[in-house]
This record gives structure tokens, C-alpha cells and sequence, in this order.
């Protein structure tokens, strides 16, 4: 009987666009504060892209070149590629195959997307995993890439949910593992459908004859709609659950983990689940207040940021963990 492999983290990187917007700044677009956002997300700027040199699948590969390069490896080297986002560049086809195309794979490899939003690296992830396990493919790329700031609400109507938003990339590329023990532990998902339009983008939706004639003649709003109270209510419950589901079945215990890279959703969320699971500061690593909520990108972009700073070391114990639109949840546990 043939034995599954582990997939191991080979290479990580990170891209957000130059384009700094603090609160400061938004105030001049709508009616808020900088201790306004501070005390309710954490959040004091965020990236935008630039309209013209940056698109969903050029920041992904921009943070892919990086991750390959830490690897010791070319696009060439690439059998399949994994592209979280809910802001695709086009509404069909996905991001996976024009990022395909940015970094000039000419091999027929397969590309697709995952559309889970905020846990839409760690469900990318989830899967490549189980293509290395199998041995179907030995060199796989996950990519999370967002724009945001082309779809907000950028008013005074609009600010719970545009304040929260930013524009970024991260990538990993995942190989199997030549250390015993080592890489990718277990991947937990979960969804619970009965709270989709908690947090939605409704319109245009599919479901209407002449979709987009429908909402221009009934003046409907194509922006994000969040139920913020219920969000943060189910994400301070399915957080520490998932967490804690990665650690049970490997038979770790909170105070095992070195490091907790949290989907940057709300610095409060951060908090309240690092309290729950009795983490020091120094395991828990958050950046939202730099970037904020990056969605897809946001795991990846945390990820990369912790290695470079040397926050995360070979034999760590790192778990990933994400809530979000769905609603979904998921964690990953990797032995580093």
C-alpha cells in the first residue's frame, strides 16, 4: 500500500501595491476619524492599487516570482497553480490562467480559482496539499491576490465596510517534503451556507434576466454588504474552534504553537481569539494595521512578512487560520 507524502512550504512572497492610503486620507473622502477606524478595526493605512500597473494576476505573480525564487525554482518549474481571490480581473476566465500567462508558463499546466474569500488561501492551500500528498504533482503554486479598492464604497454611506479593505498578494509554493514529520500536518474546512448574505457583493447577480440592464434601471448598488456585529460574533466562536481542531488531531495542546498567523480581519477579532487560546504577543502575528483587510492575500502576505522578520524558525509549530464571507472557516497546521 502506497504511503500519502507531506507537502512542505518551499518558498514564500509577498506583493502590495505603493500606494499608501491612511485614515487620515480617508477622511477627506467621507465623514470618519483616525481613532474612529483605530478603535474598531486596528487599521491606521492600507495599500490601493494603481490603476495601470497593477491587476489581481500581476500582483500575484509579482508575490509567485518571489515565493519561486525562495524556493530555488523557475515558473518553468511549475505543475499547477492554485489562485484564491474574489476580485478576479475578468468576470470569466479566473486569474489562475492569466497568471499563467504573466509568469510565462508556456507548458499546458492546470490553473484554476477558489472563491472563498477570506479563508480562500487556506482552502487554495488545502487542495494543492492534497495533489502533493497523492503524488499527482510535485511542485504546486497557491496564490492569494486582491483588489478591493476598485469596488468600495468610498463615502460616508459606505465606511463601515471601505475602511476595512485593502489591495495585495501573497504566494507559496508548496513541494513535497524530504524531512520526516515536516510540512503541511492537517487542513480543516468548514462552511456554513445559512449565513451567506451576512457578507455579500449581490449585484449582478446571475439570477436576473439582462443582469446589468436590471441594476442600472433600478439604481442597485454593486458594493459590499456586512452584517459586522454577526461577522464578529461567528468569528470569534470558529476561530479558536478550528484552531484548536488542527491542534487536537495532531495531539499538540495552545501552548505548543510558535506562531498563529490569523486571517487580518479586525485586530479585535485578533485579540480576542490570541486571549481565548492563551497566546503571548510574540505567537500571534498580525499586520492588518498596515495593510488591512487583504482578504485571499491577507494569510500570505502575514506569512511572508514572519519569515522575513526571522519570527518563524526550521522546526516551528505555525498554524494558519481564517474566517470569513460564507460563511467559511479553515486552519492549517505546519510543522516548519
Amino acid at each position: 500500500m502506497s504511503t500519502l507524502r507531506h507537502s512542505e512550504i518551499a518558498g514564500v512572497g509577498h506583493y502590495v501595491p505603493e500606494r499608501v492610503v491612511t485614515n487620515e486620507d480617508l477622511t477627506k473622502l467621507m465623514e470618519t476619524t483616525d481613532e474612529w477606524i483605530q478603535e474598531r478595526t486596528g487599521i491606521r493605512e492600507r495599500r490601493w492599487f494603481e490603476e495601470g500597473k497593477d491587476t489581481t494576476a500581476n500582483m500575484g505573480a509579482n508575490a509567485a516570482r518571489k515565493a519561486l525564487e525562495m524556493a530555488g525554482l523557475t515558473p518553468d518549474d511549475v505543475q499547477m497553480i492554485v489562485f484564491a481571490t474574489l476580485s478576479p480581473d475578468y468576470f470569466f476566465p479566473g486569474s489562475g490562467v492569466l497568471l499563467q500567462r504573466e509568469l510565462g508558463i508556456t507548458a499546458p499546466i492546470p490553473a484554476f480559482d477558489v472563491r472563498n474569500q477570506c479563508s480562500g488561501f487556506v482552502y487554495a492551500l488545502s487542495m494543492a496539499d492534497q495533489f502533493v500528498k497523492t503524488g499527482m504533482y510535485d511542485t504546486v503554486l497557491v496564490v492569494g491576490s486582491e483588489i478591493h479598492s476598485s469596488g468600495l464604497d468610498i463615502s460616508t454611506r459606505g465606511r463601515n465596510v471601505s475602511v476595512i479593505f485593502g489591495d495585495g498578494a501573497g504566494a507559496v509554493v508548496l513541494r513535497p517534503s524530504t524531512r520526516e514529520g515536516h510540512g503541511i500536518l492537517s487542513t480543516h474546512l468548514h462552511a456554513q451556507g445559512e449565513h451567506a448574505e451576512e457578507l455579500i457583493v449581490k449585484e449582478p447577480g446571475s439570477n436576473r434576466n439582462k443582469r446589468v440592464e436590471y441594476v442600472v434601471a433600478n439604481e442597485l448598488d454593486m458594493y459590499p454588504i456586512m452584517n459586522g456585529q454577526n461577522v464578529f460574533k461567528h468569528a470569534v466562536v470558529r476561530f479558536p474552534q478550528v484552531i484548536k481542531e488542527a491542534l487536537d488531531q495532531n495531539g499538540y495542546q495552545p501552548q505548543d504553537l510558535n506562531m498563529l498567523i490569523p486571517h487580518q480581519a479586525n485586530l479585535r477579532i485578533t485579540q480576542f481569539v490570541q486571549q481565548k487560546m492563551g497566546l503571548s504577543d510574540d505567537k500571534v502575528y498580525s499586520n492588518i494595521q498596515r495593510y488591512g483587510n487583504t482578504t485571499a492575500a491577507s494569510v500570505p502576505i502575514a506569512l511572508s512578512e514572519a519569515l522575513q522578520e526571522g519570527r518563524i524558525k526550521r522546526g516551528d509549530l505555525v498554524c494558519l487560520a481564517a474566517f470569513g464571507s460564507g460563511f467559511t472557516w479553515a486552519s492549517a497546521l505546519i510543522k516548519w
